[in-house]
């Protein structure tokens, strides 16, 4: 189903695996356009509440492919599959329009997305971390923007993000000086969660993930989730309308009186899932 990516469901969480393990999965336009099809997909899949992110063997992601593009930009290649674009998914009706562009969609689509961040994470690969709703770094990991040593400049709204996730000063200086820093520093700094010994790092996100999935409403995280990113640009009191416009829809759904009786009743809730898309009767192939 794919080329350079590996995408498999295991009910309630969807993996994704960028899969160029020789090119410390190094993004190229393919891998990009199935990346948003995945997304995609697992969006619209019934069964899943929550979706991971992470990279085939001993990287996350190198950042664009550098032999691909100067081979490209001398005309020496192409690849062998046509690249067509899909819808991208997310909930634009809520997050506007803002967010189709680039890659900023991965903040609008309904569900949680964990990075599982197994090795270095680098330029565009750093920024498709960030847009990850949470980060958990291995001690293995190794995070550098590289942007400026390739004559670059702060690509794909990094420059917005970044600052909101570390603060301006610390943004600076991963920007300015593109220097390496390892999953300590960057669990310090707030680019990622915390910090996981390798080998428990895939473990740990999905039992992050399944524990979620068991205890909250996949309405309410897709609410959420939607909440803080778009409160970031209004001011407190329309933060707290459209918090309350919200709060009396929920209190009018069948998820709020689900929280309460499995409370009072002392079982696991059984929530509504989200559905946009089809059924879903057979898991996807890799």
């Amino acid at each position: 189903m794919y080329e350079t990516i590996r995408y498999a469901v295991e009910d309630p969480i969807a993996t994704i695996t960028l899969n160029r393990p020789d090119r410390l999965n190094a993004l190229t336009g393919l891998m990009l356009a199935e990346l948003q099809q995945a997304m995609k997909t697992a969006e619209e899949d019934e069964r899943v509440v929550g979706i991971l992110l992470t990279g085939a063997g001993r990287g996350f992601c190198a950042g664009a492919d550098m032999e691909r593009l100067q081979a490209t930009s001398q005309g020496k290649t192409r690849s062998s599959v046509e690249v067509k674009p899909t819808e991208k998914p997310g909930d634009f009706d809520m997050l506007g329009d803002d967010y189709r562009l680039g890659h900023a969609y991965l903040m609008a689509i309904r569900k949680p997305i964990v990075a599982a961040i197994n090795g270095p994470c680098a330029g565009l690969g750093f920024v498709i971390a960030m847009l990850c709703d949470i980060r958990f770094a291995s001690d293995r990991a190794l995070f550098t923007t590289a942007f400026a040593q390739r004559g670059l400049v702060a690509e794909h709204g990094i420059s917005w993000l970044l600052p909101r996730l570390v603060g301006p000063a610390n943004a600076m200086d991963i920007l300015l000086t593109g220097r390496k820093f390892d999953g300590a520093e960057a669990e310090r700094l707030g680019v990622v969660n915390r910090m996981i010994e390798h080998d428990r790092l895939l473990e740990h996100t999905r039992t992050y993930l399944a524990t979620m999935a068991t205890t909250a409403a996949p309405k309410s995280l897709q609410s959420m989730k939607h909440q803080v990113y778009k409160h970031l640009d209004v001011s407190l009191g329309d933060a707290l309308r459209e918090s309350l416009a919200l709060m009396e829809q929920s209190l009018r759904h069948a998820d709020f009186k689900e929280g309460v009786n499995s409370y009072l009743e002392k079982r696991p809730p059984r929530f509504t899932r989200i559905v946009i898309g089809p059924p879903t009767t057979e898991a996807p192939s890799e």
